[in-house]
């Protein structure tokens, strides 16, 4: 996970934790990525300053897990916790697309009969007219579909699941 400090073309500064640096690239060419205070999709990478470790640095850290830190009078000695960050959400239309994937998914799965890794086989025995035709579904390798094509037999892959990658 890599946290960027961000900057939005109103100067609103913010932080966001991203898995790479690519992904943040796709989510900021996507609209995803948005200024949690005035919601503009103008966002950018700002400079930072890195984090370098040094002997003093190590001792002054250790010192505060240590001491707590002096609090002046009436003042509260932790700071308030800044409020959550929004996160990249999918748009109504996207959500929408993701809900009818899902649907398309349940109904061919349920109208069809599992055959697991034997699909080229069985697809192929349906095809020759040694077993009765049948919707089936199953698992192929890219090769193994491409050759059933080739044979004339048809075949379509199913619509992966968008929550089974994320």
């Amino acid at each position: 996970m890599i946290k960027y400090a961000l900057i939005c073309d109103q100067n609103h500064d913010f932080e966001s934790w991203f898995p790479s640096s690519d992904s943040y690239d796709t989510q900021v060419r996507r609209g995803f990525v948005e200024c949690p205070f005035c919601r503009s999709k103008k966002v950018s990478k700002a400079l930072m300053a890195p984090n370098v470790s040094t002997s003093r640095r190590r001792k002054a850290t250790r010192m505060r897990d240590i001491e707590p830190p002096p609090s002046a009078p009436g003042v509260p000695a932790v700071a308030p916790a800044r409020p959550p960050q929004p996160v990249a959400l999918l748009d109504d239309k996207q959500q929408q697309v993701r809900a009818m994937i899902k649907e398309l998914h349940q109904k061919l799965t349920e109208n069809s009969t599992d055959v697991g890794k034997n699909f080229p086989a069985e697809a192929r025995k349906m095809h020759d007219g040694d077993a009765p035709a049948r919707a089936i579904h199953g698992q192929a390798t890219f090769e193994e579909a491409r050759s059933l094509a080739e044979e004339g037999i048809p075949v379509l892959p199913l619509p992966s699941l968008p929550d089974e990658h994320n």
